[in-house]
């Protein structure tokens, strides 16, 4: 069984801080996070808010990071206030409990693994432009994409094999939906590399469809082509170290952070793709 994303103690102390505010608002901070409320679920807790919040958790899966991110929407409105109240205090004593709570519970959620930026919470380690692939994936017909970002999203740490594996993987599903949309046939028998070549022509994202005066031309150019490199480096370390070979009965040296390398050179390139498809759709 996988064990909860959130700790226990993390999930009673903000349904505690919760017990400060009106139920109405708790109400719309859940629900704006479209996390669905179980009125027919009875809390073994005392009062109306720790009751409500226990009625929304309810509906969660605590081991999906997707129901997790869901509720960290909600822990972020929380924090915020907090930060706003420790700047605007209202009442004598509300500085004071301000800073005590949003220390309190960002020490928790840390513990949990998760660090809060700018406004955000963020997985520590998390794979850099997650958000912008998850974003330009909801755009097209290719609801496997969604199963994808999550299968590397989850396993980072346990089975990088597992996640270099699924990075190209994406790559592969992405360059096969937009062909499928453009109208092209795909042939069943192209790697990954000459995928993202019939893509890259197919939406004049090679070298010498920029003109030699354009601003910068060259550099870009020079990236233009660095797009079949990304492929053929996913493709090499999917062919050493991914799924779906069987590895070195003891592997040696695979870390989270060249999964992590996987990943986030998979999902630049992926969503690079996708907006290039549609902008040139316009």
């Amino acid at each position: 069984m996988k064990a909860p994303i959130l700790s226990k103690k993390t999930l009673l102390e903000f349904r505690e801080h919760f017990v400060g505010w009106a139920v109405r608002t708790i109400s719309d901070e859940f629900d704006a996070a479209e996390i669905a409320c179980d009125m027919e679920h009875t809390p073994s807790t005392s009062g109306a808010r720790r009751s409500l919040v226990e009625q929304y958790y309810q509906t969660l899966d605590f081991t999906k990071l997707s129901d997790v991110r869901k509720l960290l929407r909600v822990f972020e409105n929380v924090l915020a206030k907090l930060e706003d109240d420790k700047a605007h205090p209202t009442w004598g004593g509300g500085k004071e409990y301000a800073e005590r709570e949003l220390r309190k519970l960002i020490h928790l959620l840390r513990r949990d693994g998760f660090e809060y930026k700018d406004g955000r919470l963020v997985a520590v380690g998390d794979i850099p432009a997650t958000e912008e692939i998850e974003a330009a994936a909801i755009t097209l017909d290719a609801p496997y994409i969604r199963t994808q970002i999550e299968r590397m999203q989850n396993h980072i740490n346990d089975d990088p094999r597992l996640v270099i594996g699924t990075a190209k993987e994406l790559v592969e599903t992405v360059c096969k939906t937009i062909l499928r949309e453009r109208g092209n046939v795909v042939d069943p028998t192209w790697e990954v590399m000459e995928l993202v070549k019939v893509v890259r022509e197919e939406l004049q994202l090679v070298p010498d469809a920029i003109p030699d005066a354009a601003k910068a031309a060259k550099t870009m150019k020079v990236m233009l082509a660095n797009l079949a490199t990304i492929a053929q480096g996913l493709a090499e370390l999917r062919n050493l170290y991914g799924s779906g070979h069987g590895p070195d009965g003891k592997p040696k040296g695979l870390q989270p952070r060249h999964a992590r390398l996987a990943a986030g050179a998979a999902t630049t390139l992926a969503t690079f793709l996708i907006e290039t498809h549609h902008e040139r759709e316009k």
